[in-house]
């Protein structure tokens, strides 16, 4: 196993500038997700740490060895695609055994060693079986099977779970984070799925237009995103945009808004970000309302019920925020209600 640390990487397709100088480290033994929208950069970047692609300058180094030059078959990289990429004319057990055959190993060890993947896996009684017998939740085992039977250093995967349904990808959230933790092996995770990414990684990369735009374990970026772009893209969230002030922004109407992280911009036009579940509402005035809470007046302009909880969108001045409201018995607010909107300072986050 060894970590992985990429340095002022850069990447240029034609006139496309794909990666620029990024820079980051995944520690080993980790599970770190590369999150961003279509085109930011993060498969160009897991196709670099493969060696399917080299960078234009900068330096990506597996434990102590600098394989920037290095070709993919002698980096002892695993890798698991969105497709699996399984061959469909041969059993379960030669799948895993393909990397293995290859080199050349005593069929006794592989017989040993791809029992132990599939063991590992939950696949043991399926090893004759071919492809096509098989579910998509299962496919996707035996191709992280084949992956780690060989003991590569770093295991990258690239959206592997975007093809299963909703149920059995959260089932496979589950099982691909216990076989990492069982393994142990440092695991770079491509995916455009914010749920994913704050389910299974213990840090997160947010990747924009080949940019490293933040990144931090998933409490940190969710709770203190650094941009308007992190804020919204992990996760959702409220921006309120206004001067700054001692205490954090002030609106057009001159609301103060009162942030976590107040002084520490000095920028003269600043932004604040509110999660949605963070703010409470109320029909009227609340009388337990702290005196060192933020409030506003809004309108209910929808609702959306969805089981457990209720999302409302309000209209404040022109502008649309929502509120996520969890569904315990109470009275629903009604479409067209006035209402008083409340959350505390600590839930406030200036951002660029």
């Amino acid at each position: 196993m060894a970590g992985v640390q990429v340095h002022g990487v850069s990447k240029t397709f034609g006139l496309h500038r794909a990666l620029d100088e990024v820079s980051v480290d995944f520690a080993d033994g980790g599970f770190y997700a590369l999150l961003g929208p279509s085109g930011s950069g993060k498969t160009t970047l897991l196709r670099m740490i493969a060696g399917f692609d080299f960078p234009d300058a900068g330096r990506i180094v597996i434990g102590d060895e600098g394989v920037e030059r290095v070709p993919v078959e002698r980096r002892r990289i695993g890798m698991v695609f969105q497709n699996y990429a399984l061959f469909p004319n041969m059993s379960v057990a030669d799948n895993v055994a393909f990397g293995l055959s290859v080199r050349g190993e005593a069929k006794t060890d592989i017989a040993r060693e791809v029992k132990q993947a599939l063991d590992l896996v939950q696949l043991e009684e399926l090893g004759q079986r071919r492809p096509h017998q098989l579910s998509g939740g299962q496919r996707q085992r035996v191709a992280l099977a084949r992956a780690i039977v060989t003991r590569p250093r770093v295991l990258l995967l690239d959206e592997p779970l975007s093809a299963l349904d909703k149920a059995l990808r959260v089932d496979m959230q589950i099982e691909l984070k216990r076989i990492q933790r069982e393994v142990g092996i440092t695991t770079i995770f491509v995916t455009h799925d914010q749920e994913e990414a704050l389910t299974m990684s213990d840090r997160i990369g947010i990747l924009r237009d080949g940019r490293l735009v933040q990144e931090g374990p998933p409490e940190e970026i969710y709770n203190s995103p650094a941009s308007e772009f992190a804020a919204t893209f992990l996760g959702d969230a409220n921006i309120l945009r206004g001067k700054a002030s001692e205490e954090g922004i002030e609106l057009g109407d001159g609301t103060v808004i009162r942030c976590c992280n107040a002084g520490h911009n000095p920028a003269a036009n600043s932004s604040c970000a509110v999660r949605p579940e963070r703010i409470r509402i109320e029909a009227a005035e609340s009388p337990e309302a702290s005196s060192g809470e933020n409030r506003l007046k809004a309108r209910v302009t929808k609702r959306i019920f969805a089981g457990n909880s209720t999302t409302y969108f309000l209209d404040r001045d022109g502008q649309t925020l929502k509120v996520l409201v969890q569904n315990s018995g109470g009275e629903s607010v009604a479409d067209g209600a006035d209402v008083m909107l409340y959350w505390p300072a600590e839930s406030s986050v200036l951002v660029a």
